[in-house]
């Protein structure tokens, strides 16, 4: 297939020199848009709370100031303006990313990371305008997020754009993403090893070199332009401090712990805040409104949760707060952030996480230095390295956490306790849930990438998945006409026995039937179901994996097997067909197979109708036809009845986020608006388009 490319390019792009070209591009695109969008932050802070005079006031500093600070501005607003200001960036954000783009929605980080495992990198251009804009304004009129979420989207979305228009392959697309998030984090930290090393942790998970080097160097070129354009400074400025003692690593790693405790709780008040926000009955694009007007109120009292919070971990940081505020503060932003984030406000977890980190240790090493006066650290120090390991906490990442914590300070000592910390305080989220702040997200969805890591295709899949619900039943005192006449309408390979009280009592083998059949006419009215049945016979549970099925199918020759209830298992609850074990084991590996390439050329398909894949088979988009609306795929039974394979099912937006895109199972049904993406021989899909 002609990419429409210049010949001489097509041979080049998969070349070094190609891609530090890229790198570099992504670099300078990502540091523009995170330079974009402080500036905007600081716009809008000054047009809410000041009007147009603080806008005035913002143009005049130029891009050397500081961003701006709804804290300070809020310090100096009427409590009426207090009150309003959030609620009206949130009547302003919330149908901005409904009607326009809802992937725009919550943190962003999550919405990379399925780009990049389920989509090959694609992602839609308006992203980048529409997450600038709906997070910009949120910050800037006090929602309670961070910056560097939305930036790793922003700087994804502008590398996937660039990825795009040079159609380079799959696996080069995902890491030209990685280089557009490496970009943005870099740019707003000014911390290019931390950019680097999360972008590689986070979103594309591979630390190969191929991988590795371009990200770093679009890192660095982000680093350089940021700097250039907004100083060489730190983001926090950390006072001088020293150990007490080599004994003292064990407070670190206690405080550690706290931090893994505190993590967890905040991933689990963030995602029941939302569930809550979810079923209040009122129009999702208004919802961000509400929560806006609860953030205001709450900053009535407590201004320090509005925006990233910066001020407030600066004040953690020289020990300038009381033991108590230290303590209301942490709780306090931990509703803030996730009323912003439930209500349907855009902006990142990050920065949220640095500051509960920050009172969190400023609470435990006030507490310290009470208690052991002179043989312990500063409060400042504790809140420092729990900074770092409250994100370790939160995003399972702890090798980016300690480097981040490191450049956002560019203190050397910090190193030995934030190591520690962080360490401890992942090992124990990760006990406590195996999902991260942003993989918990994805799971909600349906989308669990901890299965994409298991090579072992079926113990990522479960029986409840592809039981049949209607197996073939008889009771143990049917006649042997209607065992035939059951097995002959149905495509059952196995009859199920049960009792008088429906347990299953046996099975029928269809081997077992033909050595009577010709006997039939005189075994008629002679004999029974119960005569036939083999009483020890395989079965499975609804939660086993299809690896332990495959096995039991692999010990006989049995075609189908009974699923049973675990707490009682003589319940018959369905059965277990050979063939729909195999079905959904080639439908998944095709899928992990063709993950890239296939999902690429579903975002391409509007364009070029089909996607060859060589030999005669295509790739193809087709809306359900009205004729399969409210029936499962089970029921259609495409892959039968025409030869095509559905390999995904991609559904209208239904919630707060963008159209769903998932591998159907054989009990999904379809819908007015879905679409199926299909597979199979080219005159076989043009059938089915034409229905």
């Amino acid at each position: 297939m002609d990419s429409g490319l210049p010949t001489t390019l097509q041979w080049r792009r998969g070349g070094h020199l190609f891609t530090v070209g890229v790198a570099i591009a992504c670099g300078l695109a990502g540091a523009a848009g995170a330079v974009v969008f402080r500036l905007l932050i600081r716009l809008f802070t000054g047009l809410f709370f000041e009007g147009a005079d603080g806008v005035e006031a913002v143009l005049e500093e130029g891009l050397l100031a500081e961003a701006g600070d709804p804290v300070a501005a809020a310090e100096a607003a009427t409590w009426q303006r207090i009150i309003w200001v959030p609620a009206l960036g949130g009547l302003i954000v919330g149908p901005l990313v409904w009607f326009f783009a809802r992937e725009a929605k919550g943190h962003g980080v999550p919405e990379v990371m399925e780009a990049v495992a389920l989509r090959g990198g694609i992602m839609r251009p308006r992203i980048v305008a529409i997450k600038t804009l709906a997070s910009a304004i949120t910050i800037g009129s006090g929602g309670s997020v961070g910056r560097e979420g939305p930036i790793v989207q922003i700087g994804s979305a502008i590398g996937s754009m660039i990825g795009q228009a040079l159609r380079v392959p799959p696996r080069q697309l995902r890491t030209i993403v990685g280089c557009g998030a490496a970009a943005g984090i870099s740019a707003t930290f000014n911390a290019p090893i931390a950019g680097a090393l999360f972008a590689v942790e986070v979103i594309v998970g591979d630390f190969a070199v191929t991988q590795f080097s371009p990200i770093v160097i679009s890192a660095v070129v982000a680093t350089v332009v940021s700097r250039w354009a907004l100083g060489n400074h730190p983001a926090f400025e950390v006072p001088e401090f020293e150990l007490g003692g080599p004994l003292e690593i064990f407070p670190f790693m206690t405080v550690g712990l706290l931090a893994g405790l505190v993590g967890t709780g905040f991933v689990r008040v963030l995602y029941k805040t939302e569930d809550g926000f979810a079923r209040i009955p009122m129009p999702e694009w208004s919802k961000a409104a509400l929560g806006g007007l609860m953030i205001g109120t709450i900053g009535l009292a407590f201004p320090e949760i509005f925006g990233v919070g910066y001020s407030a971990i600066t004040d953690a940081l020289h020990g300038n707060l009381p033991l108590y505020l230290l303590g209301v503060l942490l709780l306090v932003k931990m509703l803030a952030t996730s009323i912003t984030i439930g209500s349907g406000g855009s902006g990142g977890v990050f920065a949220p996480s640095l500051f509960l980190g920050a009172m969190t240790g400023g609470f435990f090493g006030t507490l310290m230095t009470q208690w052991f006066p002179g043989a312990s650290s500063s409060s400042g120090a504790y809140a420092l390295v729990t900074m770092g390991a409250m994100v370790a906490a939160t995003t399972h990442a702890p090798l980016s956490a300690i480097i981040i914590i490191f450049e956002l300070t560019q203190h050397i000592e910090i190193i030995p306790p934030v190591m520690a910390a962080c360490v401890v305080s992942s090992l124990l989220a990760m006990l406590l849930s195996k999902d991260s702040i942003y993989t918990m997200k994805l799971k909600r969805r349906g989308v669990d990438l901890h299965r994409e890591d298991d090579p072992n295709v079926l113990k990522s899949m479960y029986v409840h998945e592809i039981v049949d619900r209607e197996p073939g039943v008889v009771r143990a005192a049917a006649g042997i006409d209607e065992v035939i006449r059951l097995l002959v309408d149905g495509d059952h390979t196995e009859i199920f026995v049960v009792n008088e009280a429906e347990e299953l009592v046996g099975v029928i083998h269809l081997l077992e039937l033909r050595r009577i059949l010709l006997e039939r006419d005189e075994l008629i009215g002679v004999v029974v179901a119960g005569d036939l049945l083999e009483p020890r016979s395989p079965s499975v549970h609804e939660d086993d994996d299809l690896d332990v099925a495959m096995q039991l199918f692999g010990e006989g020759a049995h075609e189908e097997i009974a699923v049973v209830d675990r707490e009682h298992p003589r319940k018959l609850v369905g059965s277990l067909h050979k063939r729909d074990v195999l079905s959904a084991y080639n439908q998944e590996v095709m899928r992990r197979d063709l993950a890239g390439g296939v999902q690429t050329s579903v975002a391409v398909v509007d364009r070029v109708h089909q996607v060859a894949l060589g030999g005669g088979y295509v790739v193809q988009e087709v809306e359900a036809p009205r004729r399969f609306h409210g029936r499962s795929l089970r029921d259609i039974d495409l892959r039968h009845s025409t030869g095509v394979q559905v390999i995904l099912l991609r559904r209208p937006p239904r919630g707060d986020s963008g159209p769903e895109i998932r591998v159907p199972g054989p009990d999904d049904h379809l819908d007015a608006g879905d679409k199926m993406v299909v597979a199979g021989d080219k005159e076989a899909v043009d059938r089915l388009a034409s229905l």
